[in-house]
């Protein structure tokens, strides 16, 4: 019988995006196929609807100045996330599936340190007016630091909307328990909560430096939000820089499906209820943690 009180999440959109063809590159990522080819963006979302997929993300990720440039972003950049978002409707249409408004660092991923918050609205207003009609759910995701995720909750705030939260940030390889801020992740836990997340996730790090977190993260979060988990696949984390946004990194050779469900479900027996990947996460990946949430 399907563990009702897991969610499957999708997988990395702009790797899927890669791997089947579409317009891929740096700097513009998995925006250049809502500039170049938009219909693979709707079979990127299919082929985890079909793996399983409960929730699918809108391809919103890359649509910041960081990624795309500031010009082209002051002209498109509402209209792309709108695209993002009828697209995402249109792979789902039928299925039942959530669609999570993907709002993303505002500054580049990994960056905390580029953070301004007199600037950020400028950036995520345009997000948030694009997605608002076509989403059930907002998903802020690969949060470097508490400010990004309390500039997240501002924005939601100035345009009214209701919709759930849910708020994940991303972890520091390299020092256990802390965002790549610096700030300790009880403390991030329970900012998001404060905020209205009801879902306080982690992502785009290593599944060890999940796995070394959760036990803070459900005491934090004190039964008030689910906690959730979707790594990536990077044989390592970029740090600082403007590696995020100058190569395509390398993937490892030993998180194939099984062996990241191995972690998924240590992430399961620890309290975890929202599981799913982050970048170079495939379909097949997925279908895995379906499997394991009817287990």
């Amino acid at each position: 019988m399907t563990n009702t009180s897991i969610t499957v999440l999708d997988g990395g959109m702009g790797r899927e995006l890669m791997r089947i063809g579409a317009p891929f590159r740096q700097p513009e990522w998995s925006a250049l196929a809502l500039l170049d080819g938009p219909e693979w963006v709707v079979t990127a979302h299919r082929n985890f609807i079909d793996a399983g997929a409960q929730v699918i993300t809108t391809n919103s990720y890359a649509v910041v100045p960081f990624h795309i440039g500031d010009e082209r972003f002051a002209a498109r950049g509402r209209d792309l996330a709108a695209l993002s978002g009828r697209l995402a409707r249109q792979a789902a249409e039928g299925t039942g599936v959530v669609l999570a408004g993907s709002l993303p660092p505002l500054f580049g991923s990994y960056r905390p340190d580029l953070f301004d918050a007199a600037t950020a609205p400028s950036v995520i207003d345009p997000l948030v007016d694009g997605l608002s009609a076509h989403v059930d759910v907002w998903l802020a995701e690969t949060l470097g630091s508490i400010a990004e995720a309390d500039a997240v909750r501002h924005a939601l705030d100035r345009a009214g909307s209701g919709l759930p939260l849910w708020m994940s940030f991303t972890l520091d390889d390299h020092v256990p328990g802390v965002l790549r801020s610096g700030e300790p992740v009880g403390d991030a836990v329970a900012r998001a909560v404060d905020l209205g997340a009801t879902v306080v996730s982690f992502n785009c790090c290593q599944a060890e430096t999940i796995t070394a977190s959760l036990e803070l993260a459900v005491r934090a979060a004190a039964g008030r939000a689910r906690i959730g988990g979707y790594a990536n696949r990077f044989v390592s984390s970029h740090t600082g820089g403007g590696e995020a946004n100058a190569q395509i990194a390398a993937f490892r050779d030993d998180l194939d499906p099984m062996s990241y469900g191995d972690f998924v479900r240590r992430w399961i027996d620890a309290g975890v209820e929202v599981v799913g990947g982050c970048c170079g996460m495939e379909p097949a990946h997925i279908a895995h943690l379906v499997a394991l949430a009817a287990e």
